[in-house]
């Protein structure tokens, strides 16, 4: 238990506060610096938040809770030297802290009435400081009723990592299944704003690989297409020689070769500066091929550009099949951006088959990953619009969507126009 500080007593009618911290929030697996991947990548540690000397940072911590009620707040901090005066804002509502102790001490803040459930930020601001370092950050604490309830933050090191990337979530698309497909038709609209770093929006998912576009960097964005190999491996090197991913061949410009750590296989990509309010069209093609083997294809059309262009054809062995298993996706592949919301548009799905005939695909179960299923983080959603889907995730949103939830969007009933005869030239020549 903590007794309060004197903006404390200003902040409760000088009546003394009882703190009782009953959560520990490791600040490391949980904080982000205030519009800056950069700084964050600098400043916050699994260990915690050191390293911080500008009172130009802001300390950005996320937690969320199951109920309302009283919230009380509190620091494991400590400041290498000198004083520190820091602002702490709940939710935006602020209160003042003195900070001079030199070694990690349990401080209370301040308690909060009448805190809403759902997804809090706890901001750390500098105001002044007489030392090099502004504070070393161990954990938030919390306590009061709206702690006693169950709350939601990333609690053990080894998640950090996938935790502090925030989920994925995805459309598992209702497709024919008396129909050998041989085609997968589909479209994607990343609105301004929403392609932060480290987004990979996936519109040709099947059940041997997956077509998208990514955002790697400021200066850089890719269109990936990637197959992985029947031998179940993280390293691309242990693939014996009859299982690995063969290249067929692979667009002007496209750069091919191995992938590994999630699953291993063939990996092509092509550098290209695609915009955010345009809407690109990948088509993906499956079939048998020979020795028991089966071909993958895809080819990407930029309206900028106003034509299909190969990204790359591979031969998975010990396969044959037509395309299956078909899912669009939203990750982030970036920790240091994972407090940044992102959102895409997947618009216009069909698939076409061995008969000659295209389906429109007009129905997805919405489904999310392992982060999102133990409960380490809350912020991903999806739904329909007109004739699309989306999906969106990271940056710490209420969503009420429940996994298993199926979408339904409004048919087009226009078929792509498409000579899917230009793909053998292009794919021959």
């Amino acid at each position: 238990m903590f007794s309060c500080n004197q903006s404390d007593k200003e902040n409760k009618d000088y009546e003394e506060i009882v703190y009782n911290f009953t959560t520990r929030i490791p600040a490391g697996g949980n904080s982000w610096i205030k519009n800056s991947p950069e700084k964050t990548k600098a400043l916050v540690f699994d260990t915690g938040i050191h390293n911080w000397t500008s009172t130009d940072d802001i300390l950005q911590t996320y937690f969320a809770t199951s109920q309302s009620g009283n919230l009380q707040i509190g620091l494991s901090v400590k400041v290498p030297e000198g004083l520190t005066d820091i602002q702490v804002l709940l939710d935006g509502n602020v209160r003042e802290l003195k900070l001079s102790n030199a070694t990690y001490k349990d401080i209370g803040v301040a308690e909060f009435e009448e805190v809403a459930s759902g997804y809090h930020t706890l901001e750390l601001k500098a105001k002044h400081k007489t030392g090099n370092y502004v504070a070393d950050v161990q954990e938030i604490l919390l306590g009061g009723s709206v702690a006693s309830s169950e709350v939601t933050f990333i609690k053990e090191s080894e998640n950090f990592y996938f935790g502090r990337r925030g989920p994925s979530d995805h459309l598992n698309f209702t497709i024919p299944e008396d129909k050998e497909l041989l085609y997968f038709y589909s479209e994607i609209e990343v609105p301004q704003g929403q392609d932060k770093i480290g987004s990979y929006f996936t519109a040709d998912g099947f059940n041997y690989g997956y077509f998208g576009i990514q955002v790697n960097s400021e200066k850089e964005r890719r269109v990936i297409f990637s197959v992985w190999s029947p031998y179940v491996t993280d390293d691309p090197s242990q693939i014996p020689e009859d299982q690995r991913i063969i290249l067929l061949k692979k667009g002007e410009a496209v750069n091919a070769g191995e992938f590994g750590n999630e699953g291993s296989g063939g990996h092509s990509h092509l550098v290209y500066d695609w915009r955010t309010g345009s809407t690109y069209k990948f088509l993906l093609k499956g079939e048998p091929s020979v020795k028991g083997s089966s071909d993958y294809t895809a080819y990407f059309y930029a309206p900028e550009l106003g034509e299909w262009q190969l990204i790359a054809s591979f031969r998975r062995p010990q396969t044959s099949s037509y395309l299956k298993g078909f899912y669009s996706f939203l990750e982030n592949f970036n920790p240091n951006t994972g407090n940044q919301e992102r959102k895409a548009f997947y618009k216009n799905q069909w698939v076409y088959d061995t008969n000659g005939a295209w389906t429109e695909i007009t129905e997805a179960t919405f489904t999310v990953d392992a982060t999102a299923k133990a409960g380490r983080r809350l912020d991903y959603g999806g739904g329909s619009e007109d004739y699309g889907f989306y999906l969106k995730n990271c940056g710490f949103f209420n969503s009420e969507v429940t996994p298993g939830t199926v979408f339904k969007r409004v048919p087009s009933y226009k078929e792509p126009s498409i000579d899917l005869n230009q793909f053998d030239e292009i794919i021959n020549n």
